[in-house]
């Protein structure tokens, strides 16, 4: 698929203004804002890192996401006279004047964004975004860039991890929308699970957006609306071969579900007429897209139904795709379901009965595909919902956003609570990778150390540890960020859905399987270089002499 077009691309950015303008943060982003600006300090330069602590889902990796709005977002953020005006409206009436004029002239023209790539497997307390400039603006870009990345990357790396439980053969359909929290949501996890590993979305939306393959047919509804052939208009169909005059399609059908009623020695008089008027009104309707839900009453019924419809079609000339079971077991439907399309076929000799394709969709979780994959089962394309754009089993990735350097100085937050302490200066990020080609080791350094070189041991401190140094020796060595914003432009460029989702298939399939495991698996590791380490040493020592400055001269 190919990168998005100009015009796709403008309606994005647009979209990203009419969902994310600058007021969409926390107000105590504009308190502090206008605290530097009183104070003279609001054009220092500063540095903030994103990053999360933990890898959700109790897995050992994530998925990053989001980066493309991030990029989008800082190139069209600057408030209107509308923004400016209601913050005057609720901003303490002590506030200067002179700091709405300044709001109505910011920009991103100063801000630097260095970032990992979209698709990449990331791990916890790892710098995945670094945002460098004026400290009011890049104080003032917290909330949004962490709304922006949080979900797209939680819901990214769920979609990952079905697509894992659900193995390489198995389509997989994201019907999530009616269930996720709020329009945006459903789009940004339509979205996002197709980068994660969806094959399709039920999202109209989303396929006009961003390109994904949309799909879709029916509902119960539609099947329960219908009760008498009556109800069928038009009630014949054209063939396939151009023959003018049209067939009766009604009469036709009756004359097929005869003999399979008589080939799988089902009584007539127990078909729903009312389920096989809406197959018919479907199939006169999408010959060549015929595909029902089959369980509306009883599968027994619906795939009697769907067979006399289906077969119809063929001898029409016609190939009908398949049918939707949506409730009870599934795998053992499904092989019913299968051994019927088979009798179908050898029995009749139509070979397109071969080619039927069976979908399952019922409150799928991870733990049901990954049963799924354990029984015996024909089921070929799985539809999941509430458990994948919900993120049932986690609610929030957790990305935090914090200080790490001001005027060229590190800044450390120290906490009672060490997980909550943060790795303090300027960064470069590497991947180390092993002789097989599987990552192993990310290395955080001070920015201004040279870089690891492969085949050259080096010591590092893994976080999580008892403070102790190993020495290591990468096979290969990668610089995990690059710059993709400075001076109000993307340098970047910038990815389609379609690209960045085979990005995370390539980035996936080099983790090794033990940290891909969905239960209990191995811990990645994480480690600070020996400088950086020393700097944390350092200043962690030194904050317990900053408490003494009350007792000073």
């Amino acid at each position: 698929m190919a990168a998005p077009s100009s015009n796709t691309c403008g309606v994005m950015e647009r979209s990203i203004r009419d969902r994310v303008p600058p007021l969409l943060t926390d107000l105590y982003q504009f308190t502090m804002a206008y605290a530097y600006w009183r104070t003279g300090r609001h054009q220092e330069p500063a540095v903030f890192e994103l990053f999360f602590r933990d890898n959700p889902f109790g897995g050992g990796f994530s998925l990053f996401a989001g980066l493309h709005d991030c990029q989008l977002f800082l190139r069209s953020f600057r408030f209107t006279d509308e923004d400016v005006e209601f913050l005057r409206s609720v901003l303490p009436p002590a506030t200067d004047p002179a700091f709405f004029q300044f709001l109505r002239g910011l920009d991103c023209s100063g801000v630097t964004l260095r970032s990992v790539p979209e698709g990449t497997v990331v791990f916890a307390r790892v710098p995945l975004m670094e945002v460098a400039g004026p400290l009011a603006v890049v104080q003032l870009l917290e909330t949004s860039l962490l709304c922006l990345v949080n979900y797209a990357s939680l819901v990214c790396s769920n979609a990952a991890r079905f697509r894992l439980a659900a193995g390489p053969r198995r389509k997989l359909l994201e019907m999530g929308l009616r269930r996720a929290q709020g329009p945006d949501g459903g789009l940004t996890a339509s979205r996002y699970t197709h980068i994660g590993g969806f094959d399709l979305t039920s999202n109209v939306q989303a396929g006009f957006l961003f390109g994904i393959p949309v799909a879709g047919t029916m509902a119960h509804s539609y099947v329960t609306s219908f009760t008498s052939l009556e109800e069928v208009w038009p009630q014949t169909l054209v063939a396939v071969s151009g023959d003018p005059d049209p067939v009766d399609f009604i009469s036709l059908t009756k004359g097929w579900l005869r003999r399979v009623c008589e080939l799988l020695g089902a009584e007539p008089g127990k078909i729903r007429e009312g389920e096989l008027a809406a197959f018919l009104s479907y199939a006169i309707a999408y010959p060549q897209n015929f595909l029902p839900v089959i369980d509306s009453y009883s599968v027994g019924c619906g795939v009697l139904n769907f067979c006399a419809v289906a077969l119809a079609l063929c001898e029409l000339g016609y190939r009908p795709v398949g049918v939707r079971l949506d409730s009870g077991d599934l795998c053992r439907q499904s092989l019913d379901v299968r051994r019927v399309f088979r009798l179908c076929s050898e029995h009749f000799s139509i070979p397109a009965f071969d080619s039927l394709i069976i979908v399952g969709t019922n409150n799928i979780s991870e733990q049901s595909m990954a049963e799924l994959n354990k029984k015996e089962n024909e089921i070929d394309v799985v539809g999941v919902g509430t458990h994948l754009v919900t993120c049932t089993k986690q609610p929030s990735l957790g990305c935090v956003y914090k200080l790490v350097e001001v005027r060229g100085r590190p800044r450390m937050k120290i906490s009672e609570d060490p997980e909550k302490s943060t790795v303090p200066g300027r960064k470069a990020v590497y991947r180390l990778v092993d002789a097989e080609g599987h990552p192993f080791l990310d290395l955080v350094c001070l920015e201004v150390e040279s870089p690891p070189e492969a085949g050259v041991p080096l010591s590092c401190y893994p976080l999580g540890c008892d403070n102790s140094a190993v020495s290591i020796t990468p096979a290969q060595v990668t610089c995990l960020r690059q710059e993709v914003f400075t001076k109000g432009q993307v340098t970047h460029r910038l990815c389609s859905a379609a690209e960045t989702r085979a990005k995370v298939q390539g980035s996936l399939q080099t983790l090794h399987p033990r940290h891909k495991r969905l239960q209990e698996p191995d811990s990645y590791t994480v480690a600070l270089s020996v400088k950086l380490h020393n700097l944390v040493t350092e200043i962690q020592r030194g904050s317990s002499n900053d408490s003494n400055f009350l007792l000073a001269n």
